[in-house]
């Protein structure tokens, strides 16, 4: 199967920075190996001076593209010139325009469909948006086949209205992004991923079923991504990178694996809102695309030989993770219902909300618990009202420190919300701390043979590694040893996708990406520590295990005191 293994990268506008882009792309395949396809959304080309003489060396041929690049048509009426023609052409060598829409299927066998451009707001079309009669030649001839199972990539440009339902929230006004048509057509198409762009942010949401669960046979899961502007100042992620085999070549039950974080489709109710509103006197295909009525096929077929060859391994994820075939049974924990609040899971304190909760107790000796004998006070730098920070035992440098909870609670999915708040204080307080002394902020939590939370903060120098090469130490290592970590979306609460008792590893990068593996048997341990440790990071493989970084008492004293002088300018507790 790995020879049908497809590495892609998918962008989002370029608007004409063409050059940072491809420099880009240059820079990850140098790093990672070679990759077969570039998949752009969104605007790609910019009507600045600047880039029109960037584009004009790569049309001349003075300059060629990196890797085979496949575009969409034009978001705006100002860079409607830049494509000669409706049906797609090759605007410059190894940059190809697919066309107003279309199936792209290669000789692999991967198959993309794509829609250019925005919604029409009346008939004719302009010539940068599609419209109704468009997503109705895409999808008939696709669904009114038996075989038809969905397709393994979607591109458009505008986002499918109420993706977020039941999901992840993005970072836009719900109210004035997305359009419909395109959630009825990714409903219709089933995408194992599907990539948008146009709103300038970056959001990965949780994946969602395309079946009803005990009703439907199971179906694959689809992920929608959405990447931001090529080079925007807020250093939002704008390159996704993921491998696919395609959906013909899957074995089928692989095929329809359920991730542990998976959701109920969110476009169920927009479909209900929309037919609702739909007007009477309208035929059901202006809007629904009417299957019953046949219509002149309008596929488009690519044949590109490049594309049955897996150039080299790499590492899948470079900007982005690949999550095609991830194991686990399907939980169904989270099937459109909202997420419990602090009320939901604790329903006595609404009666007394004044009242102070005492925090859970051990049902015997813990060596983590505050008010414990047994917890080792002189590794303590700061006490809060529910969290405190220790130095921790066998540190694996000398600023490595452990957030806890003051109660007893096994991990970061059960505790109470006024505990998850002050968390959150410390582990901002402390990120300020390794930032003023040039280091990363990384965290992890291994929720498996213990019993009292142990959040590990580890700082590394920012001179040693970048973000990027922390991740890719991660995910090397998980590989090696046979883990599939998967990144989940920065602002996903684990209690979604790791309900109370679940055992789990979890890390978070300082860029607020996070990596997440619900654990089944025979984890190391030491993992974490492990990756931390490696040449690729701190160069430290013999402090691996905390039994082989032992100190004297008074050396953990000695320790403990520098650390608490240090961190006192960031240590909320100290302000009146």
């Amino acid at each position: 199967m790995g020879e049908q293994t497809l590495r892609v990268l998918a962008c989002g506008d370029v608007e004409g920075r063409i050059d940072a882009l491809f420099n880009r792309v240059k820079t990850i395949q140098k790093k990672s190996g070679q990759f077969d396809l570039l998949l752009c959304v969104g605007e790609f080309f910019g009507s600045s001076a600047e880039a029109l003489k960037e584009w004009d060396q790569y049309k001349s041929g003075a300059k060629k593209a990196p890797i085979h690049t496949y575009v969409l048509g034009a978001a705006s009426h100002e860079t409607v010139t830049f494509f000669p023609s409706a049906d797609g052409c090759e605007l410059a060598d190894n940059i190809i325009y697919l066309g107003r829409r279309g199936i792209f299927t290669g000789a692999s066998g991967l198959q993309i469909a794509y829609v250019s451009g925005r919604e029409a707001l009346q008939e004719p079309a302009p010539s940068h948006c599609f419209s109704p009669k468009d997503t109705a030649a895409l999808v008939e001839p696709l669904v009114n086949t038996s075989k038809f199972k969905g397709v393994d990539i979607l591109l458009t440009s505008q986002w499918p209205r109420g993706v977020w339902q039941y999901g992840n929230n993005p970072e836009v006004d719900p109210r004035y992004c997305g359009v419909t048509s395109i959630a009825i057509l990714a409903n219709q198409l089933k995408p194992r991923y599907h990539f948008a762009g146009v709103e300038g942010v970056n959001y990965e949401r949780l994946p969602y079923r395309n079946h009803v669960v005990l009703q439907e046979s199971a179906q694959h899961t689809s992920r929608f991504i959405a990447l931001a502007t090529v080079n925007n100042p807020a250093k939002k992620k704008y390159l996704y990178a993921f491998n696919i085999v395609p959906m013909k070549h899957m074995n089928p039950a692989e095929l329809v694996k359920q991730p542990e974080d998976v959701t109920e489709n969110p476009y169920r109710k927009a479909l209900q809102e929309a037919r609702r509103n739909a007007p009477t006197e309208e035929p059901a295909s202006q809007f629904f695309f009417d299957l019953g009525k046949k219509k002149p096929q309008h596929q488009r077929q690519h044949q590109h030989h490049n594309q049955q060859r897996h150039q080299g391994q790499g590492h899948q994820g470079h900007q982005g993770q690949g999550h095609q075939g991830q194991g686990g049974q399907d939980q169904g924990q989270w099937q459109g219902r909202k997420r419990p609040s602090d009320a939901d899971q604790f329903p006595g304190d609404q009666q007394h909300p004044k009242q102070p909760r005492k925090p859970p107790q051990p049902t015997g000796p813990c060596w983590f618990c505050l008010a414990s004998p047994e917890v080792e006070k002189h590794l303590v730098v700061s006490i809060g009202t529910h969290c405190y920070m220790a130095v921790a035992k066998g540190c694996l440098t000398p600023d490595h420190l452990l957030l806890l909870p003051i109660g007893h609670y096994q991990s970061v999915v059960e505790l109470a919300g006024e505990v998850v708040e002050e968390l959150e204080k410390y582990k901002a307080a402390v990120r300020k701390f390794y930032k003023s002394i040039g280091k990363r902020c990384i965290l992890f939590e291994r929720n498996y043979r213990s019993q009292h939370l142990q959040l590990q903060v580890v700082p590394v120098p920012m001179d040693k590694c970048s973000t990027e090469d922390l991740k890719e130490a991660f995910m090397v290592q998980a590989q090696e040893q046979q883990i599939e970590l998967m990144e989940i979306p920065e602002h996903t609460d684990l209690k979604q996708i790791a309900p109370p008792g679940t055992p789990y590893f979890y890390v978070e990068l300082d860029s607020g990406e996070k990596l997440f593996y619900r654990i089944r048997k025979n984890f190391p341990l030491q993992f974490g520590r492990e990756v931390l440790a490696s040449e690729a990071v701190l160069n430290i493989p013999t402090r691996a295990n905390w039994k082989d970084c032992k100190y004297t008492r008074t050396e953990e004293e000695e320790l403990t005191k520098e650390l608490r002088s240090q961190f006192e300018p960031f240590d909320f507790t100290m302000e009146d």
